[in-house]
């Protein structure tokens, strides 16, 4: 079964129910992306843990944002002690 994209969410009502970015591919909702230069990460986990849409993955190695999930709200930038990660407009 295909999951609705954000489009089709409307049908939902005028309050989406938490979480909604872990069943739903919400990641076209962005204006802008995070970026991370892993020259500069420490791989110290605030972006994951901070993330509000469970967007930052981590493959036992270093972290990545899973751009079909990330919304772009900066969470993850506002949280890096060491500001590896940045905003970057997002190119459609």
């Amino acid at each position: 079964m295909k999951l609705p994209g954000w489009k089709e969410l409307v049908n939902l009502g005028p309050i989406l129910p938490a979480s909604t970015s872990k069943e739903y591919k919400t990641g076209d909702w962005r204006t802008f992306k995070p970026e991370i230069d892993y020259n500069k990460c420490t791989t110290c986990m605030f972006c994951w843990l901070f993330c509000p849409d469970s967007a930052v993955k981590f493959d036992g190695q270093k972290v990545y944002i899973d751009y079909d999930y990330c919304k772009g709200c900066g969470v993850c930038a506002a949280e890096c002690p060491v500001k590896a990660i940045t905003m970057k407009e997002e190119e459609k």
